[in-house]
Order: C-alpha cells, then sequence, then structure tokens
C-alpha cells in the first residue's frame, strides 16, 4: 500500500483542473483523432476521466474507480497508459466477485487490482511493440499497483498477461488522453 500513498500524494501534487480549450475546438480536430470508445469520442483534451465517463463499455470500470478513489489520481497530470477493461471483461470474473470488490471495506483490494492496470508513463502501441522487439518477443511491464504484466503481439494485437496467467488483448489502442493513453482491454487483470 505504499505505493498507493505514494501515488495519491502525487496526485493530490498535480493540478487537477479541466483543460482550458474551448468547446469549438474539442469540436474539431482533435475528436478525429482519437477513435471512438464506447460509443462515445474521446478527446486528446480531455483527461482519462472526463473521457471513460462517456463510455457505455467502460460503466463498470468508472463505478470502480469512483469507489476506490481513484478518481483524483487518474485526472492528475500523468503520465498515465491505462490499460481499460471493457464491461465484458468484469463480466468474466466469477460471479459476485465486481460486487465484493466495489464493497467499502475492500477499497484496498480494489485498488490493487485497478492499479494493476496503470503504468506511470505514456506508452503507445508503437512503443509497446518496439520494447517488446527489443526485448526478443516479450516485454515487462512494471504497473503502479505493483503487479509486472509481460506485454507479447501478435499481428497488430499487442497482448498482457498477469502474473496468474490470464491474458487480455487490447481492442482499441492509442485513445489519446491530455494526461497519458488509454488501450481498451478484453480481461481484467489480476495481482498475484
Amino acid at each position: 500500500m505504499k505505493l498507493l500513498t505514494t501515488l495519491s500524494v502525487t496526485a493530490a501534487l498535480a493540478i487537477t483542473g479541466c483543460s482550458s480549450t474551448s468547446p469549438s475546438h474539442d469540436n474539431m480536430a482533435t475528436k478525429h483523432d482519437n477513435p471512438m470508445v464506447g460509443g462515445a469520442p474521446m478527446y486528446a483534451s480531455k483527461n482519462i476521466i472526463e473521457n471513460a465517463v462517456n463510455s457505455k463499455d467502460h460503466t463498470t470500470l468508472v463505478a470502480a474507480v469512483k469507489a476506490a478513489g481513484l478518481v483524483d489520481t487518474l485526472q492528475g497530470e500523468g503520465p498515465f497508459t491505462v490499460f481499460a477493461p471493457t464491461n465484458a471483461a468484469f463480466d468474466k470474473l466469477p460471479k459476485g466477485a465486481v460486487a465484493n470488490l466495489l464493497k467499502p471495506e475492500n477499497k484496498a483490494a480494489l485498488q490493487e487490482v485497478l492499479t494493476c492496470h496503470v503504468v506511470g508513463t505514456n506508452a503507445l502501441s508503437s512503443a509497446i511493440t518496439t520494447m517488446i522487439d527489443d526485448d526478443m518477443g516479450a516485454h515487462p511491464v512494471p504497473t503502479l499497483g505493483g503487479c509486472t504484466l509481460t506485454a507479447t503481439y501478435k499481428g497488430d494485437t499487442i497482448m498482457l498477461e498477469d502474473e496468474n496467467g490470464r491474458m487480455a488483448h487490447v481492442t482499441i489502442a492509442d485513445v489519446k488522453q491530455s494526461n497519458g493513453v488509454i488501450h481498451v482491454i478484453d480481461t481484467v487483470l489480476l495481482p498475484k
């Protein structure tokens, strides 16, 4: 939990204000620089939370981030790379697992799960595949939650394996944010 305390202090020191970009600018090129996620445009001028709340495919993730008290952190200046599981990814967990994690008494465990999806850098897919190539096909990815994911790729698909052998595929890559990047994934990654 020392890492989470450090992360919270970092977030408290970060500037968490909204972008001063005008709405007309958001509706121009910035909207088209990013893929749509969950039926919503993703704006590079907005932070991770400002964009994620609009994705109908990430309502479970947003609820979990709120329950874990990580909203201010992910609105901070970053940079962050977030591997964002979809609602369908959370549905793959055993029955009752999500409801159990969302209970106030399990906040620390929820924080650990969520921060195992966050890396303290801005890593676009091209950088990730380069690191995988440099490491002969498998690159270790240390997360802010203390997990180490293993990144590999096949064709155009980046895959992440957690320490339990669970494999997630990046289904939408390079969703640029003002404080980092989101890669949408199809499986929730879990700490050991």
